[in-house]
Parts: C-alpha cells; sequence; structure tokens
C-alpha cells in the first residue's frame, strides 16, 4: 500500500466531530491560562490574537484541502466543513474577546469599526464568513440546490483574503510572519484559479469542434 493510501485509510477511521472538541479544548484552556495570569501582561490582549491566529490557522487549512487532493491524493474533504465550522468559531471568539473583555462598551465597538481600517476590514470579513457558517449543513444545501450553494461558499476566497489583509493592517510596520499568512492564502486562490484553466480551454475547444 502506498504512503497516500495509508493516510488516506488512516483518516477514514477519524471522525470530524473530534475538530470541535479539540478547538472547544484549546478554547477552554486558554481562557483557564487568562484567568490565572499566565498568558502575559496583557491577557486579554493576548487571548485575542490567539483566537485570531487559531482562526488564520484553519482558514488557510481549508483552502488547503482542494490543492492536498489534487497534488498529492491526500483527502481531507470530509474534513472540510469541520474546519470552516472551526475557523468561523474562531472568528468569532477573537471578535467577541475584542469587543466583550478588551473594548467592553457598544458605542465603542462600533466607533473603531468605523474609524479603525483594520477592523473595518476584519469586520467585513466576519460579515462575509456568517452566511457561509450559517449554511454549512445538509438542509441549506438542498433548499439552496447545489449550484446555489457552491456559489455563495465561493465567498470564502474574498472573506479569506480581507482575513489576511486585517492580520497584516494589525500588526506594527512591516512584519513577516502575517505578510507570510496573506501571501499563502493569495497563493492557495489563485493556484484554484489557474488550475481550473486548462479544464476551461478544453471544454471550449469540445463544444468548438
Amino acid at each position: 500500500m502506498s504512503l497516500k493510501n495509508q493516510i488516506n485509510s488512516a483518516l477514514r477511521r477519524v471522525p470530524p466531530w473530534l475538530l470541535y472538541f479539540t478547538a472547544l479544548g484549546y478554547t477552554g484552556w486558554m481562557l483557564w491560562l487568562g484567568v490565572n495570569n499566565q498568558l502575559g501582561a496583557d491577557p486579554v490582549k493576548a487571548l485575542e490574537h490567539k483566537m485570531g491566529e487559531m482562526a488564520l490557522y484553519f482558514l488557510v487549512a481549508g483552502l488547503c484541502v482542494t490543492p492536498l487532493k489534487k497534488i498529492t491524493g491526500v483527502n481531507l474533504m470530509k474534513y472540510r466543513r469541520a474546519i470552516g465550522l472551526v475557523c468561523f468559531f474562531f472568528v468569532a471568539m477573537h471578535l467577541l474577546v475584542w469587543a466583550v473583555l478588551d473594548v467592553q462598551r457598544l458605542s465603542a465597538v462600533w466607533a473603531d469599526i468605523v474609524k479603525r481600517p483594520y477592523i473595518t476590514v476584519g469586520m467585513a470579513s466576519f460579515v462575509i464568513l456568517l452566511p457561509l457558517a450559517i449554511t454549512s449543513n445538509n438542509y441549506s444545501i438542498r433548499k439552496l440546490g447545489g449550484a446555489a450553494w457552491a456559489n455563495l461558499h465561493k465567498m470564502i476566497y474574498p472573506a479569506a483574503i480581507l482575513g489576511g489583509l486585517h492580520y497584516v493592517m494589525l500588526v506594527k510596520g512591516w512584519q513577516i510572519r502575517p505578510m507570510i499568512f496573506l501571501g499563502i492564502i493569495l497563493a492557495l486562490i489563485a493556484w484554484r484559479y489557474w488550475s481550473k484553466r486548462p479544464a476551461r480551454r478544453v471544454q471550449a475547444s469540445s463544444a468548438s469542434g
């Protein structure tokens, strides 16, 4: 058995719901560290950044599922919905920690969204992700229809770009880590569209013939 088949065989025995428990466990652990003053001098900011970073990790992981299958044959498709929902969970936690624990006042939250460009960009990403999370279920696929559902979920690409841009704008100066995240996101999205070009040319040629 090839390495690819061995990996896929092992993955078939790992249920997607483990991702949800892992996300909840990690969040609970971070909250416990914060309550016990083990997240540094500013535990709220540290928790806020941890939640944001985890959201980016899962965002990139979700974008990697299709390229990984096409390039290596490793199939993570059954985890894609769980990856997306866990990503949204961490985005929501990032937002809640910022709004409830950091800013603490609704008027100040709205003022920051309007006045601070990096928060405006981050909030735009959250707004785009919200309907994707809500419709990440079989009922929504049946209700919307497969084609409409698939078109709606292509909005993950602008949401991902905005999320990466939010990280770049958040830090002071040109730091390498946020730029790497944004570069990976752009490269994965570009690969997806580039990989479809030959198929489109073949289809066009067949239609004209």
